[in-house]
């Protein structure tokens, strides 16, 4: 148990140093070649669970650490300090073992051995922090590259609910395969949404709940199964799922009965695809494609469009974001989804509809999208979303929908997405 526990902790700091000096992401570093290729599952998901609860709190964690330190320690030795703060303070560990741990961690490498009695006095320290000062302080700010765009976009208010949001984290969230959300609920003892999804609080792992073997639903954020809903595919329709990994949706319209063709750049993000078809017993054409370079056999009666994007509406969830991208990283990304959207509206017959979305919180690359392809083609129109399940504050332009982490506080938020439908003319 201790080797495991020291082993999970030295992945996760690994995980830290890719994403704070690296400027990498953890799906880059999660991979066989990675720090958590040599742990076994459980191992594995202890440490990533680690390294994503300390990215979601650093800010608290430096507060706490500050008034222990004469200076900023080198990178290595935060990262340590951080761990073991978020693991004792946030994850409840027991302080003896969790400073010991982070002791024999900071002696094991030369480059941090020199500071082991640092570490060991500062979070002797630490662990007298009471648990109320520490759920006190403020959530981790978002950087100053992102907030200035997002509090000019929503407002200060809105900024300082997204960041409540991203430190709250993110439930767990199932879309139901014969749409009966209430029946999953209960039988899983969830909540049935109001958008028709359910949703868990505390799911533990997820293949061991009742209805995975047999397909029965599949995990899927519940503002990311909105755009299928709003397409609202008719059974034998041809429907496009455009940028498709890794597949809620193409399962959401293949479930509606749709001729579904999922198009993706990916192989390896198509193969989950095509494991969660053959779980939920549905059935879809699957493409492995450049979307800019790739022609369907015939036009689509409806496209859905889940472009590439800055997936900034997805931190609570993947709080290493912030930290590996930048505005320089993300800015070639909204050439493309107007580019994107030129193509889909090409691969579209006369009459049929698009609904374009992205998981962003960036005008630039939702709104801002919207309305650019609504001038450049003449004819497209906007079509409003309407279902009994869309509330007002979620309305904006085009009659599209903006969704933003901070709504629904009390039922533990959603994903940020921008949806709009449109309608080619014929």
């Amino acid at each position: 148990m201790g080797n495991t526990d020291t082993s999970a902790r030295r992945a996760a700091l690994q995980l830290l140093h890719g994403v704070l000096d690296e400027d990498r992401l953890i799906a880059e570093l999660a991979g066989p070649d990675g720090p958590l290729g040599m742990l076994d599952p459980a191992g594995r998901a202890r440490a990533q669970r680690l390294a994503v609860s300390t990215l979601r709190h650093l800010g608290q964690a430096d507060a706490v650490l500050k008034p222990h330190l004469r200076k900023p320690p080198p990178s290595p030795v935060r990262a340590i300090l951080c761990l073991a703060t978020v693991e004792m303070l946030q994850e409840g560990a027991a302080a003896h073992g969790v400073v010991n741990a982070a002791v024999s961690l900071a002696r094991s490498e030369r480059s941090t051995e020199a500071m082991a009695g640092l570490v060991n006095a500062v979070l002797r320290k630490v662990a007298e922090t009471p648990r109320a000062a520490w759920q006190a302080l403020p959530p981790q700010r978002l950087p100053g590259w992102l907030r200035g765009r997002l509090d000019s976009a929503w407002g200060r208010a809105a900024v300082t609910g997204i960041e409540a949001a991203h430190g709250a984290g993110a439930p767990l969230d199932l879309t139901p395969r014969d749409g009966d959300a209430a029946a999953l609920a209960a039988q899983l003892g969830a909540e049935a949404l109001p958008t028709g999804s359910v949703r868990l609080m505390a799911p533990g792992q997820v293949s061991a709940l009742a209805g995975y073997g047999d397909g029965a639903w599949w995990v899927q954020d519940a503002a990311a199964a909105l755009p299928a809903k709003l397409l609202a595919p008719r059974p034998g329709e041809r429907v496009l799922d455009l940028c498709a990994a890794p597949g809620g949706k193409t399962l959401q319209l293949a479930a509606a009965g749709a001729q579904v063709t999922a198009v993706d750049i990916s192989a390896v993000r198509m193969a989950r695809v095509e494991e969660n078809l053959a779980r939920t017993g549905l059935s879809a054409d699957l493409v492995v494609a450049d979307l800019m370079e790739w022609t369907p056999p015939a036009p689509a009666d409806a496209i859905l469009l889940d472009a590439p994007c800055s997936a900034t509406g997805t931190i609570r969830r993947h709080p290493d974001l912030p930290f590996a991208k930048d505005a320089a990283s993300i800015k070639p990304l909204f050439a493309l989804q107007a580019q994107m959207i030129d193509r889909a509206l090409a691969m579209l017959a006369a009459g049929g509809r698009l609904v374009y979305c992205t998981c962003s919180l960036l005008p630039e690359e939702g709104e801002a999208q919207v309305a650019a392809a609504l001038a450049r083609h003449h004819g497209l129109s906007a079509i409003p979303a309407e279902a009994p399940w869309i509330e007002p504050t979620w309305r904006t332009a085009h009659g599209a929908l903006r969704l933003r982490p901070d709504f629904w506080p009390n039922r533990g938020g959603m994903d940020g997405f921008y949806i709009a439908c449109l309608a080619k003319p014929g």
